[in-house]
Formats: C-alpha cells, structure tokens, sequence
C-alpha cells in the first residue's frame, strides 16, 4: 500500500510540475512538430503522385513507355542517336544479400545512348570484385562495363578515393558522370530520366535523388526509415532542392576534369562524406542542385541488420556533421547540428509527459490525491490527447506518402521485383520514431567529442574538418559493414548462372542491343 502511496504521489508531483508554462510549451510544441512533418509528407505525396498521374495520362495516351520516357518519339532511332555519353561511377565495398540485384539493375539501364559502368573496388582481394567479374562476363557482349582498382584511400574517405579513381578512368567524351552506391536499385529509365533534365537545363550542377527504404522487420531497419523519411520532404521538391543525396549524384565530366571550384582537390583534400561537401561547394557558388520527381529507388534493408549495426550508422550519420571544407560550411553544419538535436529531443520529450499524465489518469479513481490534482489541473490529459490525435495525423501522412513512392517505384520498374506497403509494422515505426529521435542527440554528442568513426573496417580522424588519419585493423573490426551486412573480407563468391539470366535482363537486352550496334 505504502509503494503505491508513494507511486501516486510521485506521479502528482510529475503530473503537476508538467502542467507549468514551460512544460506546456514544450508539449504544444511537439504537437506542432507531428503537424509539421504530416504537412511536409502530404506536399511529398502531391509532388510524388502528380508524376503517377502523369504517366497514367501517358500510357493512356498511347505512351506505354510512359516509364522510359514522357514523350514516345524520344524513342525514335534518331533521337537515340543523339544522347549524350554517360559514365556511371559505382564506388564498391564488400558483398551483401541484396547487392546482385543492385547491380543488375544499375547496368540493364534502359538508355539508348553511349554508356559505360565503372565498377570502383579498393583491390582485388574485396569480395565485391570476384561477384562483379562474374556479372560483367555474362553481358560483356551487351553493356560496356569494367572494374577499376583503386588502391586504398590515403588522404580522403575510401569511397571519394574509389569515385575519383572512377573519374580518372572515366571515357573521354563522356558528357555526365552519374555516381551511384552499391545500394541503389535503378529503374530501367532512371538515367535516361536524369540525363535529360541535365539537357533541359545546363545550369543544373547536381541532378540527385532519394531512396525509398524497405525495411526487414528489425527495429534497427525501422529506425533508418524513420531517420530517412523527414529528409525524403526536401527531395520532392519536383526541381530545385538544397538537399543532396550521395548514393545518386548526377554532374557534368567536365566539372571534374578542369577541377572547378575545386571539386576534386577539395573531396581529395580531407573529404569524408561526398554529398555534404559537392552540397557546400554548390551553395558557396549558388549553383543548383535538382531532384526530379521520379528519382525515388527502393532500398531494401538487411535482412539481418540489429540494433548495433543501425547505431553505429546513426553515428555516422551524425560524424557527417563534423566534416566541413569552410567556416560557411562549418557554421551551417552547426547550425544542423544543433536545430536536429533540439527538435529530435523536442519531439520525445513531450511522449514522455503524455505518458505521466495517461497514468495519472489510470490511477485517479483509486487516489484521492491524484484525483484532486486532476481536478485543479486538467490541462494534462488534454494535452496528451491533443498528441495523440496530432500522432496519429503524423503517421497516416507518412504511411500516404509511402503507399504513394511505393506504387510510384512499381509503376517505373514494371517488370521489376513488386514493392508492397504490406510488410511495413506501423507498431515498430511509431516505436522507431521515439527511439531514433531520443539517440541522435547522444550519438551526435558522441561523434562532436569523439571525432572518429569506424566504418566498413575502416577507422577515419577528423581534424579541422578533414580527415587527417586513416587506420586499417582487419583483426578488431568485424567482417561485414555495419548497414548492408556486407562481407569485407570474405571468400570469392560466384553468381551462379541460373539465377543471373532472368526474364527482365533478356527484355533488356533485346531492347537495348539495337541501339548500341547501330549507332
């Protein structure tokens, strides 16, 4: 009896030191956070679903290759012939679950002009080098593509050193260069969709997009979701956004070969993170950085991916921050830094006072002394209402604005792999959300005074911003990277040949061939 005397008590006081000004502002103010993102998710969805509506109009119209392209005398044999040269750059570490398929889907690319893969690995002992030989001998005599050593990164991040090590080797007409992770599952019209927004308009410096996460089931893939889909606002923007995207970059050749704004020297010099800095660099400069309406890809999740693993990536994430070429660069990376650690605690906070007021309630009927502080002070429970409802608004947008990507990245891989809302837990993702906003504040803390990080058996020093210390101890770190689950250091592996022919990659191909042998 005693123990729940002092229970009650203890949840009076919580109750009524959480009715004062300052608590109410705090929890009003996470309502309008929840508010704030369903807002930002429904003009994504309006800005995803007005391109669905425009290629139904399309395949309505007699375009059923609405998905490679708007108009279909874009696909006459003499427009082909005029596109643009592509180099596709694909920075390689290890070898996962879902990397194959990746792959595959980068190099059955649906465009018709000149194009060529580079496969980017440090050396030939990576496992990712032995899977891409095997890939590129079963369609060397339809794509063009090739593997290019590295060697292992000195003065920068290893995967800057592999995508200049691509850019070098890079063919020398090529107009664009497109940079692309080893996690990126394309559609067949995805760089025929980029390369021709860059040839609408030249002053795009920086065409990128965004990817659509599928989760596995463990709460550590729920949490990157979540991390994930507040950014997804400012990549569906339809056009001009301030956001980049590493894993889908977009540029023109020559930027890189004359090394304007310093752009090789500067990711060279010290770089850890590529998108952070060619963002800075666009901003110094005014330059614009695009995201059309269809640069959204799926990105399954490792099956296997634990809580540990998606800590160690939100620190990553969060050691982005401490990287910087410029004080202008520092000083918006501070501002990030400290906007994102007030509202990701100014979003949580407010769940923890609705929860004590919720149990002041439950317990009223049998406390005397909770129920008169409920009755002097009843803003408690309706602010814990209000939260609920706002949650609820929150989660319905997110769940739209997902449904919407979902059928959206079905509609441009029709003959692709079927994404589906179903296997989505909306228990864990609420659950993510409170989760992944209540760390990122202590691994940002962490990775603020700490100034290292270890990825993919990798360990980097940040000072003044750039990296000035690498360390490769293939005996303390683990064989696989921390997101993808990928083997690092792993036996060869080999793609057996029935799995690798699908029905897709024959259309593909038969597709494709014409073009490339007559022009």
């Amino acid at each position: 009896m005693w123990n729940l005397e002092a229970l009650d008590a203890l949840l009076a006081a919580a109750s009524r030191a959480f009715c004062s000004p300052l608590a109410i502002f705090i929890q009003i103010q996470g309502c309008v956070i929840c508010l704030t993102l369903a807002i930002g998710w429904c003009f994504a969805a309006y800005v995803r679903n007005r391109e669905i509506r425009r290629m139904k109009k399309n395949s309505d119209g007699g375009n059923y290759f609405s998905f490679i392209c708007q108009d279909i005398n874009d696909l006459e044999h003499s427009a082909q012939l005029n596109l643009p040269r592509v180099s596709v750059i694909m920075p390689l570490k290890g070898f996962g679950e879902h990397n194959l398929q990746n792959w595959r889907s980068q190099i059955t690319s649906l465009y018709g002009g000149p194009l060529e893969f580079l496969f980017v690995v440090e050396s030939v002992d990576d496992p990712a080098y032995h899977v891409v030989s095997g890939l590129i001998s079963k369609f060397e005599d339809s794509v063009e593509a090739r593997i290019v050593v590295a060697g292992m990164s000195t003065t920068c991040s290893q995967k800057i050193h592999n995508q200049l090590a691509g850019v070098e080797k890079m063919h020398k007409d090529s107009k664009y260069v497109l940079f692309l992770d080893d996690d990126v599952r394309l559609h067949p019209g995805s760089i025929g969709a980029l390369t021709t927004e860059m040839e609408k308009n030249p002053e795009i410096f920086i065409q990128t997009g965004y990817p659509l996460d599928l989760p596995s089931g463990s709460l550590g893939s729920y949490c990157i979701y979540e991390y994930h889909m507040p950014c997804s606002m400012g990549f569906a923007t339809g056009g001009k956004t301030f956001f980049l995207w590493g894993g889908c970059m977009m540029m023109h050749a020559d930027d890189f070969r004359e090394d304007l704004y310093g752009l090789a020297s500067g990711l060279r010099d010290g770089g850890y993170s590529d998108d952070m800095t060619l963002a800075a660099i666009a901003g110094a400069h005014k330059r614009l950085i695009s995201s059309p309406p269809v640069a959204v890809f799926p990105h399954p999740l490792a099956s296997d991916l634990s809580f540990s693993r998606y800590w160690n990536y939100l620190r990553k994430q969060t050691f982005v921050l401490e990287s910087y070429i410029s004080n202008v660069n520092w000083l918006m990376n501070r501002a990030l830094f400290s906007s994102h650690c007030y509202l990701s605690w100014g979003f949580v906070c407010p769940y923890l006072m609705a929860m004590i007021h919720f149990l002041a309630a439950v317990r009223a009927p049998y406390s005397d002394h909770l129920s008169r502080e409920l009755k002097e002070s009843s803003c408690g429970l309706s602010l814990a209402v209000c939260l609920a409802v706002c949650t609820v608004v929150e989660l319905l947008s997110m769940w739209n604005l997902t449904k919407v990507e979902i059928q959206l990245c079905n509609m441009l891989s029709p003959e692709g792999p079927t994404v589906s809302l179903n296997s989505y837990n909306w228990g864990l993702i609420f659950l993510a959300m409170l989760v992944d906003n209540f760390l990122y504040p202590i691994s940002a803390m962490r990775s603020h005074f700490s100034q290292y990080i270890n990825w993919s058996g990798v360990r980097y020093y940040l000072r003044g911003g750039k990296i000035w210390k690498i360390e490769r101890f293939k005996e303390d770190v683990a064989n696989y990277s921390d997101l993808g689950g990928k083997h690092l250091y792993g036996k060869r592996v080999y793609i057996p040949k029935a799995s690798l022919l699908s029905s897709l990659s024959r259309r593909l191909f038969q597709w494709h061939q014409p073009k490339k042998y007559d022009s």
